[in-house]
């Protein structure tokens, strides 16, 4: 038990103050996430639309992430990460408040794309600010911290999530809302007038000069690829739970818990591997194996059809994102220069935006044509295919 202490006491050492408080910031705002892995439910379930209906609305949400990851990336260069995450996290929880009151497809439709574009602004300034606000030789720990603090939150919303909608969809809307200002408010006072770090991250890769982020085609390609991953890990919240319900019969608060379990074991386990591994094996050897456990969840869920097989494609899919983000950010970071961390921090969050607004439309199109378990099937093996093409556009990269 003293040498598990240990462990975890110098994993989290020699981290700021400033890095703490923005992963608490990030911590209060995701104990709130319960619309977006309820959605799905919630729209067909309560509001009764069709499985497509429910992937447009889903896309909806991935366009507005897009839009707001431009302008959120864009802005932050523009005019700072402080004022871009102050506006997403106060106003973003203004908007799941009005949320609760559209019902209707095209309506609702229309205003999930605000909400997204508003909320998902924070995303590259608050990725600018791990960057900013840590020590150069802790970046990928900063990450680390920032993202666990994400489980955490994403441990807590689901499953209480899970209780709320079982008594009123509504009051996941409001719960999202109160803590997305709740941390607003934290991060506005604390980091108010706090001053960045002035050293910039020490590069583990070759760092790029400072030029236009659509000149620099490795990253482009990286991006696509990021892009494939995402679009793969999203199913997790969009169409696996569907599968959840109508394949095994599970309420919403099975469901919660399942997604719960998630961010327990990135919570746990991310920032102990990324201490004992990050600077010994090369980094794009992590996001190919990620990538591969990425895929290998899909081919378990064709494989085992039980209920014990949910919980195991949980547990691998939740390594794959264990091996792979942290690196895919930090690769980010380093390939940046020191003018246009907005722009490739924004392009990065864009990658995910994008898997976002196609996951469900291709999620929920080839469950209507093909079924859930030939789905499966064919995302393990786009798996296979993601992963080697990351092989070979980072292998050549240094540690």
């Amino acid at each position: 038990m003293k040498s598990v202490i240990r462990l975890y006491k110098n994993a989290f050492g020699g981290l700021s103050p400033a890095a703490w408080m923005l992963a608490l910031v990030i911590f209060i705002n995701r104990s709130g996430t319960m619309v977006i892995p309820f959605l799905s439910v919630y729209l067909t379930s309560s509001l009764g639309f069709t499985l497509v209906e429910t992937g447009w609305v889903m896309g909806a949400f991935g366009l507005g992430a897009i839009v707001g990851s431009f302008l959120g990336g864009t802005l932050t260069d523009k005019i700072g990460n402080f004022k871009i995450q102050t506006f997403s996290l106060i106003g973003g929880g203004i908007m799941f408040f009005a949320l609760s009151q559209v019902k209707d497809f095209y309506p609702l439709t229309i205003f999930i794309f605000c909400v997204s574009v508003i909320t998902e602004m924070m995303r590259p300034a608050n990725q600018i600010s791990v960057a900013s606000y840590a020590k150069p030789e802790n970046v990928t720990r900063a990450f680390s911290l920032n993202r666990m603090a994400i489980n955490l939150g994403f441990s807590f919303g689901p499953a209480l999530g899970g209780l709320l909608a079982a008594i009123s969809y509504d009051s996941l809307f409001i719960a999202d809302g109160v803590t997305c200002i709740s941390a607003g408010l934290v991060f506005f006072f604390y980091f108010r007038k706090k001053q960045p770090n002035k050293n910039t991250p020490k590069p583990v890769e070759e760092e790029t000069p400072d030029k236009s982020v659509w000149k620099d085609y490795s990253f482009l390609g990286f991006i696509v690829l990021v892009m494939c991953f995402a679009m793969m890990f999203f199913q997790l919240f969009t169409t696996w739970p569907i599968y959840h319900r109508e394949h095994f019969m599970l309420s919403e608060q099975e469901i919660g818990l399942l997604l719960g379990l998630n961010g327990f074991i990135v919570f746990f386990v991310e920032m102990i591997l990324v201490y004992k591994i990050g600077d010994k094996i090369p980094i794009h050897k992590l996001i190919v194996f990620g990538t591969l456990l990425n895929g290998l969840a899909f081919i378990c869920l064709y494989t085992i059809d039980a209920k014990i097989g949910l919980y195991i494609a949980c547990v691998i899919i939740s390594f794959a994102e264990i091996f792979a983000m942290p690196f895919m950010v930090t690769h980010t970071v380093n390939r940046s220069g020191k003018k246009n961390k907005g722009a490739y921090m924004g392009l990065y969050s864009v990658g995910f935006a994008s898997a976002f607004m196609f996951a469900p439309l291709v999620g929920t199109n080839l469950i209507s044509s093909f079924g859930f378990h030939q789905t499966w099937l064919f995302t393990g093996f786009f798996g296979v295919f993601v992963a080697l093409g990351f092989y070979l556009l980072l292998k050549n990269s240094k540690r």
